[in-house]
């Protein structure tokens, strides 16, 4: 996906560039390659491929909210910033904090914020469940892009949402619906929707699961399982 095709989908999306932001993200893009020279950040570093399979697929979150709102959001397993970094450069006014267990991925996420001017955005080094422990019910909305399943997912993310508040969780194309309901059910929360779409050009599916928080999590959750291991979709 060139630059100019990136601009075209993300305008069918209701997403409309300013020139500051391209070259945030053009910026982002060299930092993502430098520094993956000595990490393990993305095994996707051909520029097209970047745009399209981190860029784009990152801001595919405003397919199903309005992201142009005051609201917190908690990216989890963040890795290297897909999607939340992304969504702050596209919408400076969203509230973002990205976790992940990595604090090499942290200092790196650090290092893109600053060259790149991004404030009033947070890093925590931290592993999922542990920052879910502390920080209860604080966040409009938590995403994760990530391979594990949905029902762990679940009890990662949905201690750190607030009553009537969402968990998207952005998945490939595999149906998870009949799986999570124990954990949908234990929660208190349901699937308001799912969107299932696949990406420009190269056609791969994606799932979106939009689920909301109906009340206030037991203590018990989330439990302490093994940290969210963070690939590519």
């Amino acid at each position: 996906m060139s630059q100019s095709e990136f601009e075209k989908y993300l305008e069918e999306l209701g997403i409309h560039l300013t020139n500051i932001q391209k070259e945030q993200l053009e910026s982002y893009y060299e930092l993502l390659v430098e520094y993956n020279k000595v990490m393990n950040l993305t095994g996707i570093t051909e520029h097209d491929e970047v745009y399209l399979k981190h860029f784009y697929d990152s801001l595919t979150l405003a397919r199903v909210c309005d992201l142009t709102k005051e609201i917190s959001l908690c990216d989890i397993g963040t890795g290297a910033g897909f999607p939340g970094m992304v969504l702050k450069i596209v919408f400076p006014n969203l509230r973002v904090t990205l976790v992940d267990s990595l604090n090499k991925r942290i200092d790196f996420l650090k290092v893109v914020a600053e060259k790149l001017g991004i404030y009033n955005i947070e890093f925590i080094s931290s592993r999922a469940e542990e920052y879910a422990i502390k920080n209860r019910e604080c966040f409009d909305i938590v995403t994760c892009r990530a391979v594990a399943s949905l029902p762990m997912l679940l009890e990662y993310s949905i201690p750190l949402v607030k009553v009537d508040g969402y968990f998207i969780s952005m998945k490939g194309s595999k149906r998870e619906e009949e799986e999570s309901r124990r954990a949908l059910d234990l929660l208190s929360c349901q699937i308001e929707k799912v969107d299932s779409f696949s990406l420009p050009k190269e056609k791969s599916m994606r799932t979106l699961y939009i689920i909301k928080k109906l009340e206030k999590t037991s203590s018990k959750y989330p439990r302490k399982f093994a940290d969210i291991k963070k690939k590519p979709l």
